[in-house]
């Protein structure tokens, strides 16, 4: 077998293969046996059909079959001799097939680029302080109050406002037409907190026990009802109960309730603690965030398109989940500016990635057994998972590779930080930014 490489571009390889002649025709002749044994064709017994009898009726399958299986076995060992690793599905160009001579092909296929040097010295990184003031506490303290909040009615009676909880009533109608399986009964919606359409939610505030109203609110354009999308629809609402929340006290017996708490002032210095760690990862995601762009600035390089689209596919997926999750719409315009900054940043991503890989590369970075240990004793006091079973539940290789690639990564931006000069505080503002390199 002979193999020539041609780089087409610093991102794309092409791959010649030539098969020998001889196992051209030892695979043509398997086919053709295998074929006989099957092939029921009339007038001839199974395994008794003469050759151009099946060239002739199957030629083109068999030639078709052929080359899969010639390229399926050749292009692997291909890739492997060559020391290629194709970061998309080959394109293969086949030649033409024939029991007597070499059978040629070509497979087009994105690779990673040649990264010989990566600047990566004397960035100035910024890194915001870890603060965590008391209304911080304070307003964490009072979500977990609501977090245990019970609902009873009001007393005396009134109508709905702002965080009660309604119970309702409900038929929809679309087009003058009422929908089937659109309705519901015994419905509980939070007043004000989203959890309905704007218009209809707008509409709950102000009613009572025992009334009967009609609201009009339109449907996303992206709802998951084909049927729904960009309609208006026509809500007929009985409200059933009004009943508003009741925050237990802020003491020892809610601490209690809440975890492997005491006293508030064991509950209070935990609040403190975590917003603390969340106060820091963000701040250590700020510094992360810098380096990617100094990164990308200072080493500009291409990258495999097919790459960038997988880093999309997976960032656009998290945008549309938070957006699910907080109710978030987006009009077209929007969402296709949303879509093209996600391109732009999915690209930067993948090229400080491959830029990072070759850091690590040259620097010959390593996860040892102890860093992934320690990776795991992090993860169990994160999750609060059993760290023995973690270990069990890591040796899946998939699991693994990822908390290995987690490990690593956290070791590059160490070190990539160890190189740069940290200025405490936060990034300058972009315009703030613009004006000091215009002074210089």
């Amino acid at each position: 077998m002979q193999i020539s490489t041609n780089r087409i571009s610093p991102v794309m390889m092409e791959l010649s293969v030539e098969v020998p002649a001889d196992t051209v025709k030892t695979e043509l002749e398997k086919a053709y046996n295998t074929l006989s044994k099957k092939a029921h064709v009339k007038g001839f017994r199974p395994g008794k059909t003469p050759r151009d009898v099946l060239r002739r009726l199957f030629g083109p399958q068999v030639q078709n079959d052929v080359v899969n299986s010639l390229v399926n076995d050749t292009l692997p060992r291909a890739l492997t001799e060559k020391n290629l690793i194709a970061v998309s599905q080959p394109v293969v160009e086949p030649g033409r097939l024939e029991a007597t001579t070499t059978f040629a092909y070509k497979a087009r296929f994105e690779v990673q680029p040649d990264i010989e040097d990566v600047k990566y010295e004397g960035f100035e990184l910024f890194r915001p302080k870890v603060e965590v003031d008391e209304k911080a506490v304070e307003a964490e303290l009072e979500r977990i109050r609501t977090a245990h909040s019970t609902l009873k009615a009001p007393e005396p009676a009134r109508a709905a406002k702002a965080n009660d909880v309604v119970t309702l009533d409900f038929t929809l109608s679309i087009d003058g037409a009422e929908v089937k399986d659109g309705g519901g009964q015994g419905v509980q919606i939070e007043v004000g907190a989203g959890q309905a359409l704007p218009e209809l939610d707008a509409a709950l505030a102000g009613k009572n026990v025992g009334d009967t109203f009609t609201a009009d609110a339109k449907f996303a354009d992206d709802h998951p009802k084909a049927e729904f999308r960009g309609k208006t629809g026509s809500f007929k609402v009985t409200i059933t109960e009004v009943k508003e929340k009741v925050l237990p006290a802020l003491d020892d017996e809610l601490a209690k309730d809440v975890g492997n708490f005491q006293t508030l002032v064991e509950l209070r210095a935990n609040v403190h603690s975590q917003l603390e760690k969340i106060a820091k990862d963000r701040s250590e995601t700020v510094v992360a965030e810098q380096i990617v762009t100094k990164l990308n600035d200072n080493n500009p390089c291409d990258v495999p398109p097919s790459l960038v689209e997988q880093q999309a596919r997976l960032m656009e997926q998290e945008v549309a989940m938070s957006a699910r999750r907080l109710g978030q719409r987006f009009t077209k315009e929007s969402l296709e500016a949303l879509q093209k900054q996600i391109r732009v940043d999915a690209e930067r991503k993948v090229r400080a990635g491959l830029l990072m890989a070759a850091i690590a590369k040259k620097n010959e970075f390593k996860v040892t057994d102890e860093d992934l240990e320690k990776g795991m004793q992090e993860l169990a006091a994160e999750t609060g998972k059993n760290i023995a079973k973690l270990r069990v539940e890591y040796r899946e290789k998939a699991k693994r590779d990822i908390l290995i690639g987690m490990i690593l990564e956290d070791k590059i931006l160490d070190f990539l930080e160890s190189k740069s000069k940290i200025v405490d505080g936060d990034p300058p503002k972009a315009d703030d930014a613009a004006a000091k390199e215009e002074t210089k």
